[in-house]
């Protein structure tokens, strides 16, 4: 499949052959539930944590006499009942990560490459430079592309300019072709992938398919 090539002034620039492979699957909602939940819990910092009464601080001597007070047998007021004790059950440090195989991300990152590309929500840009580090500028050349929410995609680094320009402006997020990731891509309206991160990705999904096919072998 064919894709219009254009550069930042919103000038053709040719077309590039998209590979089936990586752009002609047909999407499936499941497995791109499947990639951005595992993304989404991966996050999650599972810091939130209480004391239980062994770990709060206070003596241990007992509060009252045991007999003729008329209340209730207590040791100490580190017990759960009291202010200030220990907490019942609550939270405690942990990973909230689940498990999803390597396999199955990287097929949920065609599927939504290929969202993209069905839906026609997908550019191909010659360069993402910029002159100097203006976001004016910037903002006045993406509004020619019509890119409003967008991820755009560059090669193995991110022109420094061009960087600048974008991180101030609402909306349009900037990565290396490393970064690439199932959630960034659909939480934006469109994607936007220059001719450099296109070859990293076709290259790096076609040594992948050549790895396993050698180790099946």
């Amino acid at each position: 499949m064919k894709a219009e090539v254009t550069t930042l002034d919103a000038g053709k620039a040719g077309t590039v052959e998209l590979s089936e492979a990586i752009f002609g699957l047909e999407p499936r909602a499941d497995i791109l539930h499947r990639m951005v939940r595992y993304q989404l819990a991966k996050r999650q910092a599972g810091t939130h944590a209480t004391k239980d009464r062994s770990q709060i601080h206070g003596t241990g001597a007992k509060m009252y006499r045991q007999k003729g007070t008329g209340r209730a047998r207590h040791g100490n007021k580190k017990v759960t009942i009291f202010r200030g004790g220990g907490k019942t059950f609550g939270p405690k440090q942990r990973s909230h990560a689940i498990d999803l195989p390597k396999k199955v991300r990287a097929l949920a990152l065609r599927h939504a490459l290929s969202a993209k590309a069905k839906a026609d929500e997908l550019v191909v840009l010659d360069k993402a430079e910029a002159a100097a580090p203006k976001t004016s500028g910037l903002r006045s050349q993406l509004d020619k592309l019509g890119l409003q929410s967008a991820l755009i995609v560059d090669g193995n680094e991110v022109e420094r300019n061009f960087g600048l320009a974008a991180r101030n402006i609402p909306q349009i997020d900037v990565l290396p072709v490393q970064g690439l990731n199932v959630y960034d891509i659909l939480r934006r309206d469109k994607l936007v992938l220059t001719k450099a991160a296109l070859e990293a990705i076709e290259a790096r999904f076609v040594g992948s398919e050549e790895k396993a096919d050698a180790a099946e072998a």
